[in-house]
């Protein structure tokens, strides 16, 4: 292998590079990444027992921004926020009983899916890659539905948690991660065109 091809520096995986950025640049990010995730959590279509919103398409969208560490960091610092009684959870919930009702899986499945969107967002399944953008999206919101509707079992049972907990949920998965993936792929342009 030649000198050249091991200082060669690594195409970045996201447009904001924030491995790359100073401190100050990734706490920056942590606190908008909390804003972003809560202004999501308050477009809600309210349901029983699980409401839909928006958290997940912004949970896969800032771990496949930020990269898995800081991806995580940023939804585990919102979470915490939440648990605290700031009122950033859905339609502005907060407190710690929400981390043991109904809800409780699905938001302890939020860090994994940033950190499953973030890990393969930095292997290429990313805005330069749409389809593969879109599939690593669409696996986050699998395994947030799977480990939601497996704690919400234990509260009402397999059956109802799949009517309640998954079925629902299923198209708004698919059209979230397209527009994740849609996402991702605008903001790599937009990166595109301002180098050129």
């Amino acid at each position: 292998m030649s000198n050249a091809s091991k200082t060669a520096p690594r195409p970045a995986f996201s447009p904001l590079d924030l491995p790359n950025r100073s401190l100050g640049w990734q706490v920056a990010a942590v606190v908008l990444g909390s804003v972003l995730l809560t202004i999501a959590s308050y477009v809600e279509v309210p349901m029983i027992p699980v409401p839909m919103t928006m958290q997940t398409f912004a949970v896969a969208l800032v771990g496949a921004l930020f990269g898995w560490r800081l991806g995580g960091i940023t939804v585990l610092a919102w979470l915490a926020e939440g648990a605290s009684g700031l009122p950033v959870l859905a339609g502005g919930a907060a407190g710690l009983h929400h981390f043991a009702g109904p809800t409780a899986g699905y938001l302890f499945a939020f860090p994994v899916m940033a950190v499953l969107t973030g890990w393969l967002a930095e292997r290429g399944w990313n805005g330069r890659r749409v389809g593969f953008a879109f599939v690593s999206m669409l696996l986050a919101h699998g395994l947030c539905l799977a480990l939601g509707a497996a704690w919400l079992a234990t509260i009402i049972g397999v059956e109802q948690a799949i009517v309640h907990g998954v079925t629902p949920f299923l198209l708004g998965a698919v059209l979230k991660s397209a527009l994740g993936a849609a996402t991702l792929k605008a903001l790599q342009a937009g990166k595109t065109q301002q180098a050129a």
